[in-house]
């Protein structure tokens, strides 16, 4: 058997040349001729070099199995992350509303503050599209609510969560990353977003992602480009690229994204997160925008192994909605907890494995040796056909996306941003022929991926060929058309939307540049469990190295009086709370203006209190410190003081006001 994979070949266009070959492309003069040319620099005719004899598939078709045990996710032992690890679990999270330590309305307003803050950096991150500061509040204090009464509703109770664009959530629109669709708010959540809200979850706003999920590097000319927290002048891969930079900047510890063509693990890879594209049919649809409906998988992403299990469990299982989750076992996590990979068998396709960059290469083999080091066995396997994949996949993609977007041509098809703009001309060339012959050609993929997997219970990859690819600035207006990157980022990613195979992406290291790199693992339809208890043996023996951008839920506050130590009026509030200075009325208004932009003299409620006296009282306006500015003597005496009353508190003392 030969690999014959061939990368593809054509020239990068950004800025005003992608616009003028996106406007070509589509003319009634030139469009034809444009859109053959780019068919051939995609390989599409490759599909008819083979003979396909198989009746069309036009869905994976997943393999029925036998009804599974279940769990409710609070019962089961979650694996616990390495001490002094770069991210904040939410399961911890949890751990800390239950002691009362914190409390959800407090980490909710720190999720304003720091997604505010890494907007206002030079280099924006850009995860979030749009937030609603009153909303998130209000879930936030109902699950305050809900711990103080000791009546949580499971581990992910005020654990705050993002949601991809993608995604319905009720009282936000779905723009899908356009300029033009969601005029309106949703009035219901799509269902896997309901279940997290019923979960007590704290949905945090809608996060940015590539234009209508067409592309792969998650830059948006509309909604600005989100940048990879390990390194900001690179991208974040798509489309989930919101929901990535999301959780691998500490803003969140779980999102949402959803995986047409490797759209969640792509940029989880890229972003050194995690990511899980579950079975085809295993986490409704419903609710999710109409985009590409035979190769779509709503996942989740997150920063733990964890955090990933508790909401894959979450949102899996079936819905009355979608009719594509009717027949499948109960998810579970049984074996989430075992003790080693004993009997697990990781096949490996060695051409395919070795296409990749060298640094990808030796990071992934690295990983495969820890996973037999407790017990794994590689077997070296072979795929036929390989090849196809790429091209079939493209077609049905891209026809079905162009299908789906078809009815806003006329009134909005200007609007798009130019690399979309382009990818939906060259889909509508696509003929019926091509289409058909793809999804033949998706039942070989498939028939293959069966037969592979019939003496192995994985299959391991890269998750893609390269790292994150640099943002170049002539990208972010109009976007970018680079098929060679394209291929390198996709090559390993697409086989599971075409077979409907269960798939996650491990980080496993990072390049010689720090750029994280992860390692894919494609299981049998329905064994989500044994992928997710893979990457739980793998998380502490992975060194993940700190990101440039990286923001604390839960930075414990210092003792010590410096310039710094109150970063914003958030921190001011948060210490307040823990001193008893503020009742919860008080700081709820405050919260809700604060979250708003209005101006809010904090002082005056402390001197209301008869806790701080005029001066003082003008100080406390003034406590957004920088390192090395120059105090006055009303500010010290204000810092001095409040840190003394934090230390007493840690001593049990009772605070005192502080007189003039």
């Amino acid at each position: 058997m030969t690999y014959r994979q061939q990368p593809l070949r054509a020239p990068r266009l950004a800025g005003l040349r992608l616009r003028l070959v996106a406007a070509l492309a589509d003319s009634w003069l030139f469009g034809g001729l444009v859109c053959a040319l780019m068919r051939r620099q995609l390989g599409v005719p490759q599909i008819w070099q083979v003979t396909a004899e198989q009746a069309p598939r036009v869905s994976p078709e997943p393999v029925p199995r036998q009804p599974s045990p279940s769990s409710p996710p609070w019962e089961m032992a979650l694996p616990e992350p390495p001490d002094n690890f770069l991210f904040e679990c939410g399961v911890h999270l949890a751990a800390r509303y239950r002691d009362g330590s914190v409390t959800p309305t407090q980490v909710a307003q720190r999720v304003l503050s720091v997604c505010r803050q890494s907007d206002a950096a030079p280099r924006p991150l850009r995860a979030f599209i749009a937030q609603q500061a009153r909303d998130v509040l209000s879930q936030a204090e109902a699950s305050t609510a809900r711990y103080q009464s000791g009546q949580p509703l499971g581990p992910l109770d005020g654990v705050p969560v993002a949601i991809k664009d993608e995604l319905d959530q009720r009282g936000y629109p779905t723009t899908v990353g356009t300029c033009f669709l969601g005029a309106a708010p949703c009035n219901e959540d799509a269902t896997a977003v309901a279940r997290l809200r019923a979960a007590g979850a704290v949905l945090v706003g809608k996060t940015n992602m590539h234009e209508i999920g067409i592309g792969v590097t998650g830059i948006n000319p509309h909604h600005g480009s989100p940048r990879n927290p390990y390194q900001p002048e690179h991208v974040t891969g798509g489309s989930s690229s919101g929901s990535a930079a999301a959780v691998a900047a500490g803003l969140v510890p779980l999102a949402l994204g959803a995986d047409g063509g490797g759209s969640v693990r792509v940029p989880s890879a890229f972003n050194g997160i995690l990511g899980l594209k579950p079975t085809f049919g295993r986490v409704s649809e419903q609710g999710a925008a109409p985009l590409c409906w035979s190769v779509a998988h709503v996942g989740p992403m997150a920063g733990t192994v964890a955090d990933l299990a508790l909401g894959y469990l979450t949102i899996a299982g079936p819905d009355p909605a979608d009719e594509n989750t009717w027949h499948q076992p109960a998810p579970h996590l049984h074996g989430l907890d075992r003790d080693d990979l004993s009997g697990v068998r990781i096949g490996v396709y060695r051409p395919w494995f070795e296409d990749a960059d060298p640094d990808v290469v030796v990071v992934c083999e690295e990983a495969l040796e820890a996973m037999c080091e407790v017990g794994a066995e590689r077997v070296e396997i072979q795929i036929p056909e390989i090849e196809l994949v790429r091209p079939a996949h493209m077609l049905i993609i891209a026809t079905e996306m162009a299908a789906a977007h078809q009815r806003y041509r006329a009134a909005h098809g200007r609007a798009y941003g130019a690399d979309v703009r382009l990818n939906l001309a060259i889909a509508r060339s696509v003929s019926t022929i091509d289409y058909l012959q793809a999804q033949r050609v998706r039942r070989r993929i498939c028939d293959n991926f069966a037969t592979a997997l019939r003496s192995v219970d994985l299959i391991a990859t890269p998750m893609a060929a390269c790292t994150a690819p640099r943002l170049r600035s002539d990208a972010l207006r109009s976007g970018e058309s680079d098929l060679v990157a394209l291929d390198r980022t996709m090559r390993f990613a697409t086989a599971g939307n075409l077979t409907g195979l269960p798939a996650i992406s491990i980080p496993s290291g990072q390049d010689s540049l720090g750029l994280p790199i992860g390692l894919q693992l494609i299981g049998r339809h329905w064994d989500e469990h044994l992928l997710l208890a893979c990457a739980a043996q793998l998380e502490p023996r992975i060194r993940r190295i700190r990101q440039q951008v990286r923001f604390s839920l839960l930075a414990e506050l210092e003792m010590s009086v410096k310039p710094g130590w109150v970063a914003d009026v958030t921190d001011l509030l948060d210490l307040l709370a823990r001193l008893n200075l503020l009742r919860e009325p008080q700081l709820t208004d405050i919260r809700h203006r604060v979250a708003e932009d209005q101006p809010v003299d904090v002082g005056l409620y402390l001197a209301q209190r008869g806790v701080l006296g005029r001066a003082q009282r003008i100080a406390m306006r003034h406590l957004v410190l920088q390192e090395g500015e120059t105090l006055t003597e009303a500010e010290r005496l204000v810092l001095s003081w409040l840190g003394e009353q934090c230390q007493q508190q840690a001593q049990g003392i009772q605070p005192e006001g502080l007189c003039e």
